[in-house]
């Protein structure tokens, strides 16, 4: 019997887990137009209330991730989920714009938390031959709470604009108790598994490497250095222009076409429902019929495109279609970039996916930064510049193949 299907429940919590983390991030979309009237605050201020989350994600993230191979995953994602469901209810609770920061400020460390003792406890449950899928199942709950998330905070306003904030808050509470009760430690397993000497001696060197990187500054300096350093470089990309496009994005069918938020929320929902289906059923085959390489570089090239094509339709079908394309690139770009770390990780997984989540971090905070300032100057500029980037990465990740290729020639 595979790890997979054994421990199938342990997996179905983690999905359950992240995707209400990412939920809660997207719940502020829709609702942030009315709270800048009722708060009196500027367009500016929103930039940073948005980037603030991210801020804080990043700064957390590495240690979260070594504690998570110290502490134990379980231990981090409790108390992720906590700090997550307090953040989500200070923001519903509070009317002072410096509350709100500091609630935006407490779900970037909730998620800190959890993002990284995720992806290792998936790591931990899964063997090489079953990463793939394992990692697939676990985005596509990113994914889909990321995406979907204003919209179900559009649909859940209309019974009052703090609702959502309270619902996401006890959803959280909720989720932990499960998990203190359900979910067993990954750690325990995984030292059954490496109690071998011949995994001892394997795991000797990653656990020395991981001492020498202390800090974010450190780690960050350093990650050029790593192998998998292409692939944080793409995650940072695909954050950028993610967060870029959806940002902005129901900023622009409504200045563009008018679209309603419920027109706005049917878009956002069907792109990342599809995704979702996609990483949870078919990703794994794609990934082990095509290799991470080839799929990352054709999902970056398709994204550039497309995001460009939103500028040049103009009907409500051919905007779901271009726009479901767009998600589609990503929902399978972020799951195969995972994989493939996750690969050269070997005994590090949550040193590597701290690093993964601090270089997502980043491309969330450039992205609704870079593109408010863009949209201010010309409603079409934020897409046109994350076109650019992605398609440049697309021609970087080809470069490195060859490269690869070329010395294992030799």
């Amino acid at each position: 019997m595979s790890l997979l299907l054994k421990n199938r429940g342990a997996i179905l919590l983690l999905m359950l887990n992240i995707f209400l983390v990412f939920t809660g991030v997207g719940l502020v979309i829709p609702i942030m137009p009315t709270y800048m009237t009722e708060l009196h605050i500027s367009g500016s201020l929103v930039g940073l209330l948005v980037a603030a989350f991210s801020v804080t994600q990043l700064l957390f993230s590495p240690l979260a991730g070594r504690l998570s191979d110290t502490l134990g995953r379980k231990k981090l994602i409790v108390a992720g989920m906590l700090v997550f469901a307090l953040s989500e209810w200070l923001f519903g609770a509070v009317s002072s714009p410096w509350l709100l920061f500091v609630s935006r400020m407490l779900g970037g460390v909730g998620a800190a938390l959890i993002m990284p003792s995720v992806m290792a406890y998936a790591a931990d449950m899964t063997t090489v031959e079953e990463r793939a899928t394992g990692m697939g199942f676990i985005n596509a709950a990113i994914t889909t709470g990321f995406i979907i998330g204003p919209g179900i905070g559009g649909y859940l306003a209309e019974f009052g604009m703090r609702v959502p904030f309270y619902a996401a808050a006890g959803a959280g509470v909720f989720s932990a108790i499960i998990t203190i009760l359900v979910l067993p430690e990954s750690l325990a397993s995984k030292a059954k598994k490496n109690s071998s000497p011949e995994a001892a001696n394997q795991n000797q060197t990653p656990a020395r490497a991981a001492v020498k990187q202390p800090g974010l500054l450190s780690q960050l300096a350093n990650s050029y250095r790593e192998p998998y350093f292409l692939s944080l470089i793409i995650v940072f990309v695909m954050s950028f222009g993610l967060a870029n496009y959806e940002t902005i994005f129901g900023l622009f069918v409504d200045h563009k076409f008018a679209f309603t938020p419920k027109d706005i929320a049917f878009i956002i929902t069907f792109g990342s429902i599809a995704g979702a289906v996609v990483q949870a059923t078919v990703f794994g085959r794609i990934l082990n019929r095509f290799g991470e390489k080839a799929v990352i570089s054709f999902c970056l090239l398709m994204a550039g495109v497309f995001i460009l094509l939103t500028l040049f339709v103009h009907t409500y079908l051919l905007i779901v279609a271009v726009t479901f394309i767009v998600f589609l690139s990503i929902d399978i770009l972020r799951p195969a970039i995972g994989t493939q770390m996750s690969k050269m990780a070997q005994e590090q997984q949550g040193y590597v996916a701290g690093l993964n989540s601090a270089f997502t971090s980043l491309g969330n905070i450039a992205g609704p930064i870079v593109a408010g300032l863009l949209f201010d100057v010309n409603l079409n500029f934020p897409y046109i510049s994350a076109a650019i980037i992605l398609v440049l990465c697309f021609f970087l990740s080809l470069r490195a193949g060859k490269g690869r290729q070329t010395k294992t020639m030799n």
